[in-house]
Parts: structure tokens; C-alpha cells; sequence
């Protein structure tokens, strides 16, 4: 088949292929390393330019603090729409190790090892920009190696815009300047779950005592970055004690001017209160009210109730959970009419302990980097 394929005109080998969906073209590129190949190619990928992302949600490879060698050169990813898996390697890539953090734009970014490292140098990290599908990378100015471990990396499509972001400073690049800039940062505690909306960072920093928590949400424009002013915090009286009810939160980025706090539900305020169940807080920041998106179903929520903590990934109006133990992710998703559905997502590859890690990744041919 795959010779019958090679033998037609360019213009109907197009003409045949650009009728599928991105989802059909990649189970095509599965078949053979020629029709990979063939639908690999730039005279083919470049009429796909307004074609559709296929939405997908990676797996991360285990902590980036562990050793990068024993991260698989392999993407896994879950089809939401199918419910199934699929991968794409990660095997073009001339790095010793290399662990995906990250994606925008059809992009995916990763921190890999220096294929020749300096072992008197503290520069042993690179940022990488991919296009898994096209085999296609680029190798971003190099950082130090405590970036990798202690910054949280940021990315959108914005002329392929990366933030890494700590609580002392912040790093940004844009493919427009083509080298690292850095500015303080000032935060009073470490980021957990930053955030870029609308040009803007917004963290969620823990101003509390070593005996009690206490989040604030803090938010700072990228231009405000780049002029080296602070960041404010982002509260109205009316909210209340919205912050108070959930225990660990973390924020995901919703469809436009929404973003979502997810945590779980305290039984009460005492200050070793245990939790109900996990619940799914919605913010517009047009009107700055909030509201309640979902929360998990309570025979779905005694599966997560004897781990420590729980892991949490994705954005828009999929959300996934995981825990150790529980050897299998929840998920959820809302639809266009605010109905919400949670669901078990079996059959996880990798990472034994189960406490897996992820993020979105719009799989596009045309993407650059």
C-alpha cells in the first residue's frame, strides 16, 4: 500500500490527504516510515496552515529534580474525544535526556541535558522547542541548571514567548529578541501554579505562617516585568473567604478571561481539617466573580482520600487528577453549556507511583519553532 502511496502525483497524494482530520493523518503517519515521511514533509504540512489543532493531554515523564536519564523518549497522550491513547517519540532529539514540561501553539517544550557537558559548569541545561510531529527543533539560549530544577517554566504562542519564573527573579524570551532577559521578581513566597492570561502572570503565593497557610493570588503584566515593577495582589472584600475553604489550591488557565482554582473542599476552618471532596472554582477576571465549575463526585473522591496530595493538569474545560495509588486518572469536563461529566481514564502509561503529571498540547503540523 505505502508503494502506491509513493508512486502518485504530488497533487493527488495532496489532494487525498488534506481531506482528513489532523486525528486521521497521524494513525496515517503510524502505518509506515514512508507515509510518515510523505505527510512529514514541509510541501505537505504547509497546506494544513488553517487547518485544526487536535487537543490532546500529555503525560510529564517523572520530576524533573530525578534523573533526566530515565525519562522515556516518548510522548505519551490521551485523545479525550476518542478516549485513547496515542505517542509520538521523542527520538529526533540529539539530547542525552530530555523531559517535556510544557506546550503552546502546537509546540512543546522541553529541558534536556547538554549533549557534551561542561563538568565544571553550571550551564548544563537547555531549553528545546519541538514540533513532535515534524521532527523539527530548536535549541533556545542556554540557562543554568537551577533554573531547570527550581523555576517554573511559562509558554504561549506569542512569538513562541517562554517565561521561567521563581520566586527572586524571572526569565523571559520571545523568538522577536532571541535572548534571555532577566528581571526580579520579589514574590513572597514561591509561585505555585503560575499562570499566563492575557499578557499577564497570576500566581498563587502563600503569605501565611510556617503553622498556617494563607494564598493570595498575585499578578503582574509582562509589561510591568520588564519595567522591574511589583507585582499586586489580586482581591476584592466581596470574595470573602473563597481562599480559605480549599486546602492546597493551584490554578489551571480557562477559555479567555477565566481562570480556575482547584483544591480540596476543607469540612471545615480548624487548621488539620480534612476534605470532602475536590472542588473546581471558576474566576472571570471581566467581572472578578467567582463561581463554582465542578466538584468531584464523592464515590469518585474516596479514591483520592488517603493520599497526602494530588496532582493536578490541563485547562479550558478538561481537567485531570491524579494520586498515588490510585493507578488511574480522573478527569473532567465541562461543555459549552456549563454541564459538567467526570470520568476514569484507565490504562495509564508509565510512572508506577501514580502520581502523574501533565499539561494541554494542541498537536499542529504547520507549528514552527
Amino acid at each position: 500500500m505505502e508503494n502506491i502511496f509513493s508512486n502518485l502525483p504530488q497533487d493527488i497524494f495532496h489532494q487525498i490527504f488534506t481531506r482528513l482530520t489532523l486525528r486521521q493523518i497521524i494513525i496515517c503517519r503510524s502505518v509506515s516510515k514512508n507515509l510518515q515521511s510523505l505527510l512529514s514533509s514541509p510541501s505537505f504540512t504547509h497546506l494544513l496552515a488553517t487547518s485544526s489543532p487536535f487537543p490532546l493531554l500529555a503525560l510529564r515523564p517523572p520530576h524533573r529534580h530525578q534523573r533526566l536519564a530515565t525519562s522515556s523518549p516518548t510522548l505519551h497522550l490521551f485523545d479525550p474525544s476518542q478516549f485513547n491513547w496515542l505517542s509520538f517519540t521523542l527520538s529526533f532529539l540529539p539530547f542525552p535526556s530530555a523531559h517535556p514540561i510544557a506546550s503552546a501553539g502546537g509546540l512543546l517544550y522541553l529541558w534536556a541535558d547538554c549533549p557534551l557537558p561542561d563538568l565544571n559548569s553550571n550551564s548544563n541545561k537547555l531549553l528545546v522547542v519541538c514540533n513532535p510531529l515534524t521532527s523539527q527543533h530548536k535549541t533556545l539560549p542556554q540557562l543554568g541548571s537551577a533554573w531547570s530544577k527550581h523555576g517554573s517554566v511559562l509558554v504561549d504562542s506569542v512569538s513562541n514567548r517562554v517565561i521561567v519564573l521563581n520566586e527572586l527573579a524571572a526569565l523571559y524570551y520571545s523568538n522577536l529578541e532571541n535572548r534571555w532577559l532577566k528581571f526580579s521578581s520579589n514574590l513572597p513566597s514561591k509561585p505555585r501554579s503560575p499562570i499566563l492570561v492575557n499578557d499577564s502572570i497570576i500566581a498563587l503565593c502563600d503569605v501565611g505562617s510556617p503553622w498556617r497557610s494563607q494564598w493570595k493570588l498575585f499578578i503582574c503584566s509582562l509589561m510591568n516585568l520588564k519595567s522591574c515593577q511589583n507585582w499586586g495582589t489580586l482581591e476584592k472584600n466581596e470574595w470573602g473567604d473563597v481562599f480559605d475553604i480549599l486546602k492546597r489550591p493551584r490554578l489551571l488557565k480557562g477559555f479567555g478571561n477565566v481562570i480556575l482554582m482547584i483544591g480540596g473542599l476543607k469540612s471545615s476552618f480548624s487548621l488539620n481539617a480534612s476534605c470532602s471532596t475536590i472542588l473546581i472554582l471558576k474566576l472571570d477576571l471581566g467581572t472578578f466573580e467567582w463561581g463554582e465549575a465542578g466538584r468531584m463526585p464523592v464515590e469518585m473522591f474516596r479514591c483520592f482520600q488517603e493520599s497526602s496530595k494530588f496532582k493536578v493538569f490541563g485547562g479550558g474545560h478538561r481537567v485531570c487528577f491524579s494520586a498515588k495509588r490510585v493507578g488511574r486518572l480522573a478527569l473532567w469536563e465541562c461543555n459549552e453549556n456549563g454541564k459538567e461529566q467526570w470520568r476514569w481514564i484507565d490504562s495509564v502509561p508509565g510512572n508506577g507511583d501514580g502520581l502523574y503529571r501533565g499539561f494541554l498540547f494542541d498537536a499542529r503540523l504547520d507549528a514552527l519553532p
